[in-house]
């Protein structure tokens, strides 16, 4: 059985990968800002309240947390945000600082953290997004954050070359984040709406326990990639 540490649990695809792992009888640790009552009902279930924007308390609370553990088998950086989607000349640095601090910045304190307090880790996965190289209009700030955390993973993976790091794009999910994007129906500005409602309610659009099955495969094949790549589930 393994040890799984996971950020974002409360809910999407956090939740999901994390309920996944507990009904295979994996150890999952947890952090969001909130707490699920569906994962608290199971006993392999570890869990902090940490929102991972407030980056003075980060190393103490997971040093804390993570107390008595040697070995995680498995990272899953899945926290993050999605910011007013506009274009870029109407987005203001202080929305592009506060993306680049929850999407980025924090990923990169925790994973400086675990790497000071844990022995050995086995794969670390950072959840990233089409986004981050489709350059489509209206995702500004989100697409800067995980392009960003695309380098981040592969700069990371060539100093730590005994983990096995990747950033994997989960495809489209049916989450809060898409809930606001259906409200948004200025198709000729932003074309990828669209596409985006029409494949809600569709295979292409699974709920979060579905996606994580699918994500948690593509967790396992991208072993079989190089350190420090970006994938697309859909892709491989």
């Amino acid at each position: 059985m393994m040890n799984i540490f996971i950020t974002g649990t409360s809910s999407g695809l956090g939740f999901g990968l994390a309920k996944y792992y507990l009904e295979q009888g994996h150890t999952v640790f947890g952090i969001s800002r909130s707490s699920n009552e569906v994962l608290r009902e199971y006993k392999n279930f570890e869990f902090f309240v940490q929102d991972v924007s407030h980056f003075g308390k980060i190393e103490t609370n997971l040093s804390s947390f993570l107390k008595g553990v040697k070995m995680l088998d498995l990272v899953i950086l899945n926290a993050g945000i999605l910011n007013k989607i506009q274009d870029m000349k109407d987005t203001t640095l202080d929305e592009i600082k506060h993306l680049m601090d929850v999407n980025v910045w924090s990923n990169k304190i925790i994973i400086d953290a675990l790497f000071h307090q844990i022995k050995t880790i086995q794969q670390l996965v950072a959840i990233s997004s089409g986004a981050s190289v489709s350059g489509s209009r209206g995702w500004n700030a989100y697409s800067l954050s995980k392009a960003t955390l695309n380098m981040l993973i592969s700069l990371y993976a060539g100093e730590n070359p005994e983990t096995h790091f990747c950033a994997i794009a989960p495809g489209l999910i049916h989450t809060s984040m898409q809930d606001y994007i259906y409200t948004i129906d200025d198709y000729e500005k932003f074309p990828v709406i669209r596409r985006l409602k029409e494949a809600r309610g569709t295979p292409q659009m699974p709920g979060p326990e579905e996606a994580a099955k699918i994500v948690a495969r593509g967790i396992e094949k991208a072993l079989g990639y190089e350190s420090g790549v970006f994938l697309d589930v859909r892709k491989i």
